[in-house]
């Protein structure tokens, strides 16, 4: 059983983690695109043929199940990429914890990417999840690019200007883009005691368990990594190497 992961950059790399930590049998495809990113600035089309393009090559190299732990990635191209693959191949998409952190907290900021957090997108999540808490967007100008480059001085720079937009209060903070997990202990070390991350990436791993096993075929990988990097083989970029000691990438990727 393979498992494709899609995103522009480090972002896949919490989700991947989990995948780990719940099925350490199955062999992960890691698919990177740093000559395109960020995706978020681009024009939707083009996003969209990056995606399905990637995704081809993923079918190509024997992935049985694609999962895209990208926010931008689902929005912009989860339908067509289902349309492309059809019902045989199961597709698991991103959507930030909305849902949850309302459910648990009176007041919620959600922390995401400047486009996502100004997108009708994030606006029908809250609407539609957001229940009787006040939940707030807060832009995360530059976190995410600062992540994907490894510059850990320029992220906390990022992380300190978000908690001090952050509303005095505030019980729960949705960690609204996929990069964001990797500076998780930062991001609580900038907030105030007691407030609470949610993060997508668990139930992103856990549907994608679900969606393997209804598929009702046994499991003969052996955990191995396979990364590729804007359709090339490759390692890591460079940059992962900065959250190798860190908590998620500790789940099973250092």
């Amino acid at each position: 059983m393979i498992v494709a992961l899609i995103d522009s950059g480090l972002g896949l790399l919490p989700t991947a983690a989990w995948l780990r930590k719940l099925r350490p049998d199955v062999d992960l495809l890691l698919q990177l695109d740093p000559d395109g990113a960020p995706w978020g600035p681009k024009p939707e089309a083009w996003t969209v043929q990056r995606v399905l393009d990637t995704a081809a090559d993923s079918l190509r190299l024997g992935a049985e199940v694609i999962v895209l732990p990208c926010n931008t990635a689902s929005v912009t191209a989860l339908a067509q990429l289902r349309a492309m693959v059809g019902p045989e191949v199961p597709v698991v998409g991103t959507v930030p914890a909305i849902k949850p952190a309302a459910a648990e907290c009176r007041s919620v900021a959600v922390w995401a990417t400047a486009a996502t957090t100004a997108s009708r997108y994030q606006a029908d999540l809250i609407a539609r999840f957001g229940g009787a808490a006040e939940v707030v967007g807060i832009a995360c100008h530059g976190l995410a690019d600062s992540i994907d480059r490894g510059e850990l001085a320029a992220a906390r720079r990022a992380i300190a200007s978000a908690a001090e937009r952050t509303p005095d209060g505030v019980e729960g903070v949705v960690l609204g883009c996929t990069h964001y997990p990797l500076m998780a202990d930062e991001i609580l070390a900038a907030l105030p005691a007691g407030v609470r991350l949610f993060d997508s990436a668990p139930a992103v791993a856990a549907q994608t368990v679900r969606r393997m096993e209804e598929l009702g075929r046994p499991s003969t990988g052996n955990g191995t990594i396979l990364v590729r990097t804007s359709g090339r083989p490759g390692p890591l970029p460079p940059s992962a190497g900065a959250f190798e000691s860190g908590r998620l990438l500790g789940v099973g990727l250092s």
